[in-house]
């Protein structure tokens, strides 16, 4: 495992992006190498110095000022002198000139191109730095993050001091400097600081300090992604003489003496802490406490630390804190198990440090499925490389819960949102090694826990961390450039030309558990340019084949996690590194490792010891496992003895061996276990512990209080002092009294041995003097603090006459408005006896008091009524005798009034045995407490007319032989606590209550539930039975029957039913004779009780033939039979069904429908299979009232059902024909006629015994000449007849069932009566022309055949009024007389047509019309002629035999319509089987 420090792009980074390498500046610094070499060489044949030289390959990136220059020199020309030979020395002269001219042109040129792909380069540089920083800024968030803090200084006066602290961060952050909060910059005091900053390290220089330097000195660094701060303090001490300075060579090595420098000393206190708390996972909690700082100096303000464990807390989304306005808060919005611990604010000033603890529980939260575990926590990462990382968890706590199987380990990519889970199978032991990250990215973690009940809920997710491989930033290696620029170049870069990678080295197994191993390896050197990824194989020990474990996916940490491994197996493994050149050696092969836990579970705790804490708190302490292997801590258990249920008492494990369980209730006993948990699992469960009674811890009792003087007589003192408020757990042996004269300084002890009560005079004492006492009271636990001096007492004798003050004020029973004060009778009582007390109260801060009651109360107690709820009162008793009020009490401590919560109140009751008790409870008591039972507040002491019992937190006082005497104020006291008390008025009406059942109990009598009753069955047998609450099987029981004894016989069975008490006596059958009074006599131990039932006349009678008729009925079921009689029913469609259910049938029963006897056969035969029969009936009416029997038989015999469907079964059925036609009525319609205006309303069926009802204008109308009523077998209507403005209105039509009517209603008026007297008038006229119009009544036949030769005569009656024209056609053509056709109309109504001599020419249609002014019609008759000899030609009808209408003439004004008779309604016709209407 590597133990490296994290480097800071895993602390704070999300996504890294890999080019920091500059690989396209490094391939670009290669090209520009080969292209200068190539120029060496071609001006290498020059020796002359000027030509520029490149450094070495290792130092070619370190360039100066002077290298950006051009490195030559332009020589000057020589002057021209004459010589003998001039030409020749000239020719000679030239050429040099030109060579060396040509030689420093080619200098120039080669040193220009040098500069220009220097500068090239440089531009390439820093094109790529800016994209890598663009990359850089655009991927990272490199916040600022402080290395090393500032630390705190002491100096001397006029001495310089330097503070440093080293940030990092990108981009750089700018710091900022505050002294006590206040911006300080160089131009605060000139020349007093100086700040610097060098590659990250920045200080702070304070010249010649002075003591006003005194403060906090904060740095603050700030850059785009955050901020970070620190700050340490500076003191400046002043030389004082005997101190030996720091000798500065500023300073003279002597120094005046100077004024002493005066330290403020920050006092703070805590005026509220906070508490142990509870949370429950996803809740919101708050800490804080309340500070009092002195001074409050805004520069000195003390620093809020909190810790979790011992741990500082940083601020974070998980913890929020604050300090202001005296208030120090920490604030944890989303609980989770993570946060549970000691919670501690520590408040660090000059002067130390004030610090306040308590512990937090976090619980779990509701599982997502029932029985599963709590969710791990504490989740960490390490050792994280490229593309792997370990995880590891602290496991929950099951302790009702199956135990965990497993965990789920899941990954998120920073960023986004959707979570994979990490492992297929669930992972045994706290810790994975996580594969397959992408490099460059950021991930978070969260785990799953896994039982046999379900998957919990998942853990708070872990700290960000980057797939990256640390050691690739100690390969990073920065050059400075002109400029202040740096080119970021890697090892790799300097290796030269390296291929084929090198073999790893330093395989080893750096983790191995069952299910994998984890191998680690360092990279090879020299390792190559190009990107290196890595395969693994593996071999059995003892094996020469070699098998590679990652064939598909090279990896790229040096690390991986090899899974799969066979149990029991040992292996060995070796590592190849592969580029793009190739594959290397492999590496060194590992030792054998095997695929095995390095640690065990561990063992079982030791001895587990409970010892009480406080009243909701135990402390638990265990020795250590003997197998414990890198433990995670422990997790305790708690169960209520009795309960064998189990709690967990901490939700994350705890790593000391003593832990206070809180939470817990007070007086009950508990069990503890503990087990102790690593990341391979949990132990099993200690031995538990011995039962403890959570009650508070023994301790010495608190200090007496209240010393008061009681009497004096000039040489003793009689002094009293009260109860301690507690006594520490256990009862007060004795008090230590304490005493002193005035002005001295040492106390005398007055008692050596300790004093039991407390009053106690003191003797030996000088009169006239002043003394003051102090008291210590002692338990078992040893002694307690002494009291408060009391004040100083004169010794001198007492001889007034009024009475001495009243002692040992005590409050009882305090309540929202009142309270019960007891005090005890002064010592001295004065020249008379004490005749009373007053008592009078006080409001706290009030100036007068105030007397409850102007009359003396001869009681030492007193209720005190009509106090203010919430307020705080003093009080103090005066007592009188017959010289008056004499000294009043000490004034009483101050008394809060206000009911405590959980108070409760005396109750009484009778027990099991007939005793009358009065009971009280009290859940706040310890080992010394103890309950005092009191009658008008003064102890009950007689036993033998009172007895005590008190049982765990219940007391009961039970009265042995109460009767009037009893009667009273009872109270109670409980010693020990915070004066938990309860009283019980003792009331007549309550007593004769209790008496009673103390009566009933004594003498009890056996509660029935049920008296003797009787049960009929089918076989007409009976069942005399009665039920008791309770019997114990030697219950006796005796049945008796007319003063005689019945035992169990064939014909009396008798039995007893002990677990639900059930006593019955059954009889086969029940007859005459049977007549008479049964009794039942039950006797139970000391209970009896006897119940009787009277069966004489009336109720006799009724028995018997209740028995008789089951016995038939059970006769009747033996063949076939109805199981449900007939019965009928209305449908739907307004059919009524007749139906009813046999059973007990076979295949040869047969089943009948008959009416009046007569045989029925319905449409649908019975069904004899599912014993359902129908018969329906469509129509129905009153025809078919009769009466209906179904009859089913076979061999066994037959049963017949009845239903007389006549009277008020008849109506009845009509009624619910009503009902359901009523409901589905239709709105009522117009309907016009000839003779008025009809309304009508459609129904699915309608029948006149049907009562309905028609209005107008909310008045009933009656059927008369003018206004019908009527309907159809689908409608009702009612009819107008020759309607006037009078018949406007509104019309209802109302149809009742037996419950209701249903009405339908409609508007004849306005346009709708206009309308319709319309469309009347127009039918109206219609018909009177109809009936007058000319007609052809009758007599002439459709088609006529006649021989030729014969006479043909065509004779109907025509009519009309007025007498109608009568006009003959042939073919359509009105018809020509002569002698052939001969016509005539007699009397005006014959009419005739006569052919004479018919030949072939005469077949053809004929026709008459007849018609007048009201109009008239046509009709043809058809005349075929054959000859003599033929056959006579079928008849042939024509197309239409019909009349035909023809238009009438203008009609006059038709007379007034004559009343027609009303239509008679049809009888329907009854029909059996399936509707028919629809």
């Amino acid at each position: 495992m590597s133990a490296k420090v994290l480097p800071f792009y895993q602390k704070k980074q999300k996504h890294f992006d890999l080019d920091y390498r500059n690989t396209q500046a490094r391939y670009a610094i290669q090209e520009y190498t080969a292209a200068r070499a190539a120029q060496r060489s071609a001006v290498r044949t020059s020796s002359t110095s000027a030509s520029p030289q490149f450094v070495p390959h290792a130092e070619r990136f370190r360039t100066s000022a002077a290298d950006e220059q051009l490195q030559y020199t332009v020589p000057p020309f020589r002057k021209r002198t004459e010589g003998p030979s001039e030409g020749a020395s000239r020719s000679v002269r030239f050429s040099s000139q030109l060579a060396q001219i040509e030689e420093e042109i080619q200098r120039a040129r080669s040193a220009a191109r040098e500069h220009l792909d220097r500068v090239t380069i440089q531009r390439m540089v820093e094109e790529r730095a800016a994209l890598e920083r663009h990359i850089h800024e655009e991927s990272m968030i490199r916040s600022p993050d402080i290395l090393v803090r500032l630390r705190s200084h002491t100096v001397w006066e006029r001495t310089p001091v330097k503070f440093f602290f080293t940030v990092q961060g990108y981009p750089d952050p700018i710091v900022k400097w505050y002294k006590n909060d206040v911006l300080i910059t160089a131009a605060s005091e000139p020349g007093k600081y100086h700040f610097t900053n060098k590659y990250g390290v920045h200080s702070l220089e304070i010249n010649r300090c002075d003591i006003h330097d005194t403060a906090t000195y904060t740095a603050v660094a700030v850059n785009v992604h955050g901020q970070a701060a620190t700050n340490a303090a500076l003191i400046v001490k002043r030389y004082r003489g005997e101190e030996e300075p720091y000798h500065s060579v500023l300073l003279p090595l002597r120094l005046p003496a100077l004024p002493d420098i005066v330290f403020t000393h920050i006092d703070v206190q805590f005026l509220e802490k906070f508490d142990v708390s509870f949370g429950t996972e996803g809740d919101t909690l708050t800490l804080s406490c309340l500070l009092l700082v002195t001074p409050d100096l805004t520069r000195l303000k003390p620093q809020a630390q909190w810790f979790r464990d011992d741990v500082l807390i940083e601020e974070s989304k998980w913890a929020k804190m604050s300090f202001e306005e005296g208030r120090a808060t920490i604030n944890m919005p989303h609980l989770n198990k993570d946060d549970e611990g000691l919670y501690t604010l520590r408040m660090v000033t000059r002067g130390g440090v004030n610090q306040h603890s308590a512990y937090v529980f976090v619980r779990d939260a509701a599982a997502p499925v029932v029985g599963a575990p709590g969710a791990p926590m504490d989740i960490a990462c390490y050792d994280a490389n490229r593309d792997y990382v370990i995880v590891t968890w602290k496991p929950p706590n099951t302790a009702s819960e199956s135990p965990v199987i497993g965990y789920f380990v899941d990954r998120c990519e920073v960023g986004a949102e959707n979570w994979i889970q990490c492992n297929d199978a669930p992972v045994k032991i706290c810790k994975y090694p996580v594969t397959g990250l992408h490099e460059g990215h950021s991930y978070v973690f969260r785990v799953r826990a896994v039982n046999k009940s379900g998957i919990s809920k998942p853990s708070r997710i872990s700290n960000q961390v980057a797939a990256l491989d640390p050691a690739d930033l100690d390969r990073l290696h920065t050059i400075h450039l002109e400029g202040g620029k740096k080119l970021v170049i890697c090892e790799d870069d300097l290796e030269g030309e390296v291929k084929v990678p090198g073999s790893p080295t330093n395989v080893y197994a750096s983790e191995t558990s069952k299910t994998y191993v984890v191998l680690s390896w360092e990279p090879p050197v020299p390792r190559g340019r190009e990107p290196l990824m890595y395969y693994i194989e593996k071999s059995l020990a003892g094996s020469t084949g070699w098998q590679r474990v990652n064939p598909e996916v090279a990896i790229r940490s040096p690390r991986y996690a090899v899974f799969d491994l066979a149990e029991g197996k040992s292996y060995s493994f070796r590592v190849l590194s592969v580029n793009k050149y190739g594959v290397s050696d492999p590496s060194v092969p590992t030792k054998p490792v095997q695929a095995a836990e390095r640690i065990g579970v561990p063992s079982a705790p030791g001895r587990v010891l409970a010892t009480r804490n406080a009243k909701t708190s135990v402390v638990v302490q265990w020795e250590k496992p003997k197998l414990g292997e890198e433990l995670l801590g422990y997790y305790i258990d708690s169960s209520i003895v009795g309960s064998n249920h189990w709690e967990p008492c901490n939700h994350r494990p705890i790593k000391y061996t003593r832990f206070v369980v809180h939470g817990l209730t007070t007086g009950e006993k508990y069990l503890f276990r503990v087990k102790a948990v690593n990341a391979v699992g949990a132990s099993e469960n200690s031995q538990e512990s011995e039962a403890i009674i959570v009650q508070p811890a023994l301790t010495s009792p608190s200090h007496p209080y209240g010393i008061t003087l009681l009497n004096c007589d000039g040489h003793s003192m009689t002094i009293g002092w009260k109860l301690p408020r507690f006594t520490g757990g256990s009862d007060i042996t004795g008090y230590y009294i304490d005493k002193r004269l005035k002005d001295e300084i040492l106390w005398e002890e007055v008692n050596p041995k300790p004093v039991t009560l407390r009053v106690h005079k003191v003797e030996n004492l000088k009169e006239g003097s002043s003394y003051e006492f102090k008291i210590c009271a002692a338990n078992i636990a040893g002694l307690g603090l002494p009291s408060d001096p009391s004040d100083f007492f004169k010794c001198e004798a007492w001889t007034m006459a009024e009475p001495g003050p009243a002692y040992d004020l005590t409050f009882l029973e305090v309540r929202n408005t009142s309270l019960v004060i007891l005090w005890k009778a002064p010592i001295y009582t004065g020249s008379s006896p004490i005749s009373g007390y007053f008592v009078d109260y006080q409001e706290i801060d009030a100036q007068e008091w105030v007397t409850v009651s102007q009359k003396t109360t001869p009681n030492r107690y007193l209720k005190v009524n009509g106090l203010e709820e919430g307020k705080t009162y003093v009080f103090r008793v005066r007592s009188v005798n017959a010289a008056g009020p004499g000294r009043a009490s000490d004034v009483s401590e101050p008394v809060l009034v206000k009911v405590r919560p959980g108070t409760k109140e005396i109750s009484s009751g009778v027990d099991e045995e007939g005793n009358i008790f009065l009971a009280f409870e009290c859940k706040d008591m310890t080992d010394a407490s103890s309950f005092i039972w009191n009658k008008s507040y003064e102890e009950i002491t007689d036993t033998n007319k009172y007895g005590v019992e008190t049982v765990g937190p219940v007391s009961k006082l039970y009265f042995k032989d109460p009767d009037k005497n009893d009667l009273g104020n009872y109270s109670v006291v409980v010693t020990d606590t915070d004066g938990i008390s309860s009283s019980y008025s003792l009331e007549p009406d309550e007593l004769e209550r209790l008496m009673a059942l103390r009566h009933e109990i004594r003498h009890p009598t056996i509660p029935l539930k049920y008296e003797l009753s009787y049960e009929i069955f089918e076989k007409g047998q009976i069942r005399f039975w009665l039920q008791a609450e309770k019997l114990s099987p030697s219950a006796e029981y005796h049945f008796i029957i007319n003063d005689k004894e019945v035992k169990n016989s064939e014909t009396h069975k008798i039995k007893c039913n002990v677990p639900d008490g059930i006593i019955e006596m059954w009889m086969d059958r029940f007859t005459i004779e049977n007549e008479g009074t049964y009794t039942v006599q039950i006797q139970d131990g000391k209970a009896k009780n006897q119940s009787s039932l009277v069966l004489i006349g009336d109720a006799f009678k009724a028995a018997l033939a209740e028995a008789e008729f089951q016995r038939r009925e059970y006769l009747r079921k033996q063949g076939p039979h109805f199981l449900e009689y007939l019965r009928w029913f209305v449908t739907e469609d307004c059919n009524v069904m007749f139906d009813c259910k046999v059973a007990n049938t076979k295949k040869e029963s047969v089943f009948k429908w008959l009416k009046d006897d007569a045989v029925v056969v319905p449409e649908e035969p019975p069904n004899l299979q599912t014993g359902v029969c129908h018969l329906l009936i469509t129509e129905f009416s009153k025809k078919d009232q009769g009466e209906y029997k179904a009859k089913v038989s076979d061999d066994r015999g037959q049963d017949v059902s009845t239903l007389d469907v006549s009277g008020k079964v008849y109506e009845n059925i009509i009624l619910e024909l009503s009902r359901v036609s009523g409901s589905s009525a239709s709105d009522l319609k117009v309907h016009c006629t000839p003779d008025g205006i009809r309304l009508q309303c459609f129904l699915k069926y309608f029948l006149e015994d049907m009562k309905v009802a028609w209005y107008h204008k909310e008045s009933k109308i009656s059927s008369t000449d003018r206004t019908r009523i009527g309907g159809t077998s689908d409608q009702a209507w009612m009819q107008i007849c020759g309607p006037t403005d009078k018949d406007k209105g509104k019309y209802t039509f109302e149809i009742f069932d037996a419950k209701q009517s249903y009405k339908r209603t409609i508007d004849l008026s306005g346009q709708a009566f206009d309308e319709a007297f319309a469309e009347y008038q127009r039918l109206k006229q219609a018909a009177f022309a109809e009936k007058n119009r000319g007609k052809v009544v009758g007599g002439l036949p459709d088609v006529v055949t006649i021989m030729e030769g014969k006479t043909l005569s065509l004779t109907c009656t025509v009519c009309g009024d007025p007498a109608p024209d009568v006009v003959w056609f042939k073919n359509d053509k009105e018809l020509e007389l002569n002698d052939h056709y001969r016509v005539s109309l007699e009397q005006g109504k014959f009419a005739s047509l006569t052919i004479i001599g018919v030949c072939s020419e005469d077949s053809g249609r004929y026709g008459i019309n007849v018609k007048n002014k009201h109009g008239g019609e046509t009709v043809d008759v058809t005349v075929s002629v054959y000859k003599h000899g033929e056959e006579l030609p079928p008849a042939k009808l024509p197309p239409s035999h019909k009349p035909a209408p023809v238009d009438p003439a203008p009609a006059a004004p038709a007379p007034a319509a004559q009343p027609q008779a009303q239509p008679m309604k049809k009888e329907p016709t009854t029909r059996y089987g399936r509707p028919s209407r629809k």
